[in-house]
């Protein structure tokens, strides 16, 4: 099963502040969307009640340690060890990691790929993307984009494939 991550970053790796994103970029949740849509989604607590709800069209794993924690037609489990089983039971061949900070810093070793929004800037947060160490991880792909009407910050996609 490939395991992916994906995520938007800034330049200081800022991913959010006050369990909230602090840009808002339309053509990075186009993005999210288009490669996260019909898979199994992971990410912990906190990311998933910042969202609110599962994500249409991806069927969702949240990680907590938080005891009777229970979503309607989620699956919650204490492990990430746990969450990539299930999604290998459920006979998954690909599956998105979402977050946050806690988790990607969980899943740095054991993913396989990882699609990064960087958005060229810097913020003030209190979650931050782990480092990427180039010493295992490849960029594959790199899409250039400059801010437009919508997107206020000028911003790339860009793949990473572990070495």
């Amino acid at each position: 099963m490939i395991k992916s991550i994906i995520a938007a970053k800034s330049n200081n790796n800022v991913i959010g502040k006050n369990n909230d994103l602090v840009w808002h970029m339309p053509a990075d949740m186009k993005y999210f969307m288009n490669k996260t849509k019909g898979h199994y989604v992971i990410m912990g607590r906190k990311t998933f009640e910042s969202l609110g709800k599962p994500l249409p069209g991806r069927p969702t794993i949240i990680i907590t340690r938080k005891k009777g924690y229970k979503v309607e037609n989620c699956w919650v489990v204490p492990t990430i060890e746990e969450a990539f089983k299930i999604a290998e039971d459920e006979g998954q061949q690909h599956v998105f990691i979402l977050g946050g900070a806690q988790i990607y810093k969980q899943t740095m070793d054991v993913a396989d790929n990882m699609f990064i929004t960087e958005i060229k800037g810097e913020f003030e947060g209190d979650a931050f993307f782990p480092a990427i160490d180039h010493n295992k991880w490849k960029e594959a792909s790199r899409e250039e984009h400059q801010p437009d009407e919508r997107n206020k910050y000028p911003y790339a996609f860009v793949e990473y494939v572990r070495k």
